[in-house]
């Protein structure tokens, strides 16, 4: 079975995280290391870490994984957006490294009106100079996009392409199942289809990059373009969908991550977690 858990709240402290996914069942996590709605980072203390790695460590949950500030565009036509952009992602990353996480998952960004050649060329740049900037082991992971308002990172073949101009051996990928089916990346995951999509994604990328999923279903159809994340079961992608991914066997080991809404508006809960294991069994 996969290894199924959920992006879960750190309000209060990074151990409150491991309180919050023991709740609901999670066996591995995601979190914000700093808040995801400015620029400005802040460094947990010390002392905190301290507590939250004990509390990891008794727990037995992982891999970890940060999830970056949402405000994040490394392939921004404006300096002042691309140079905070820069610096607020290395200040994320250097918190994973911190705290012993995989690494920290990141949106690739928006080229708005610039050439598509050219906002790729500045995500690369971007990505290697926020890797220069902190060096250790944690990993710097490309989230697919659902394509819209011009994303970079909607097909298979472009953030392969990332991946080998950047050129080292921390970036990894982490491949959402709403965002693939809104881009038109898979558009419904039947047996066949479910195939050829991970034979896509082994064949421009390399299915060993491929290190963590978020297991979202998704609101919108698919080649909608909309990023609109649905309970599992209660979207386009329905449980029919995530059995078939669950029976590719280059899916058994993966992190399944949900960044579902949940029954109760409060995000990924216990039973989103079940139906999920569910459609593994």
């Amino acid at each position: 079975m996969p290894i199924i858990g959920a992006h879960v709240s750190a309000a209060g402290g990074l151990h409150k995280a491991i309180e919050n996914a023991t709740k609901i069942g999670a066996s591995c996590i995601q979190i914000f290391g700093s808040s995801p709605r400015t620029y400005e980072v802040k460094t947990p203390a010390a002392e905190e870490v301290k507590k939250y790695q004990e509390g990891l460590k008794q727990s037995g949950l992982g891999p970890v994984f940060l999830h970056a500030a949402y405000l994040v565009n490394l392939a921004s036509p404006n300096g002042y957006v691309r140079a905070q952009s820069i610096k607020n992602l290395a200040g994320h990353l250097r918190i994973a490294e911190l705290v012993g996480a995989q690494g920290l998952i990141f949106h690739i960004g928006s080229g708005k009106d610039s050439a598509r050649e050219r906002a790729i060329a500045q995500t690369v740049a971007g990505m290697k100079e926020v890797l220069k900037s902190v060096p250790g082991k944690a990993w710097l992971v490309m989230e697919n996009t659902a394509g819209g308002g011009n994303s970079i990172g909607d097909t298979a073949e472009e953030i392969g392409a990332v991946l080998k101009k950047v050129k080292s051996n921390r970036v990894r990928v982490c491949i959402d199942t709403a965002h693939a089916f809104e881009a038109g990346m898979i558009d419904e995951y039947a047996p066949a289809k479910v195939k050829k999509f991970l034979d896509e994604l082994d064949k421009h990328i390399g299915f060993k990059d491929v290190v963590a999923w978020h297991i979202n279903d998704s609101k919108t159809p698919a080649n909608s373009h909309h990023d609109r994340h649905a309970n599992i079961g209660e979207g386009h992608i329905g449980l029919a969908g995530f059995k078939n991914l669950a029976k590719d066997s280059r899916m058994k080991t993966m992190p399944w991550i949900l960044e579902v809404p949940g029954f109760k508006d409060e995000g990924p809960d216990a039973r989103n977690i079940e139906i999920l294991k569910s459609c593994c069994k």
